[in-house]
């Protein structure tokens, strides 16, 4: 009699035996996220830079699922809020006009984790619907507390926490498509031999 193991719901399934490979796994993504915070642009006059954080947190969501996802961006928020100068910039604490974004990563890693689960990040059109709201989750949280902690208006928090970053995120969301596509096709050859 054999037995078929279940299907991996999400990439790190397929890795994931065990509490330390799961509690590793949730440092690596946070420790990811950090990383990706250090490639960054300021844009003149603007709070807000450019960084690879958004790429990486909906990446990590993506890969991990609900959990661990979560549990890596809030392993993320609450290591830069006690010291770790992992946020952009190799800052850490509350930085007050951006630290919106950090709160979005949250909630976006919940909601693309959640939506990975149920099998959205299998083909590239799905990854990329995912991505996108994800993205629009972290720009909810961000744009809304960047507005509240400078006490600009709404066009003023847009154009300065959202317009310049959507070219860049369409390339992200590319990226993540592609990537996703082709890990779960080797994941799929594998299991087939």
């Amino acid at each position: 009699m054999s037995t078929t193991l279940p299907a991996p719901r999400v990439i790190a399934d397929v890795f994931a035996k065990g509490l330390a490979r799961n509690i590793v796994l949730v440092v690596a993504g946070a420790a990811l996220i950090g990383l990706c915070a250090q490639l960054y642009i300021y844009l003149p006059g603007n709070p807000v830079p450019i960084t690879g954080q958004t790429f990486a947190v909906l990446f990590v969501a993506a890969g991990l699922g609900l959990g661990r996802g979560v549990s890596a961006t809030i392993l993320y928020a609450v290591g830069g809020l006690v010291g770790v100068p992992w946020f952009a910039q190799g800052t850490s604490g509350l930085v007050s006009a951006t630290f919106g974004y950090i709160l979005g990563f949250i909630l976006a890693a919940a909601v693309v984790g959640y939506l990975a689960e149920r099998g959205w990040t299998s083909r590239a059109w799905r990854t990329a619907v995912v991505m996108v709201i994800g993205n629009a989750v972290i720009y909810a949280v961000g744009v809304t507390w960047l507005k509240t902690a400078t006490g600009m208006g709404w066009s003023k928090a847009i154009s300065l926490g959202m317009t310049p970053f959507l070219v860049g995120d369409a390339i992200k969301i590319a990226l993540a498509a592609g990537a996703f596509t082709a890990a779960w096709a080797i994941i799929r050859r594998r299991r087939q031999s």
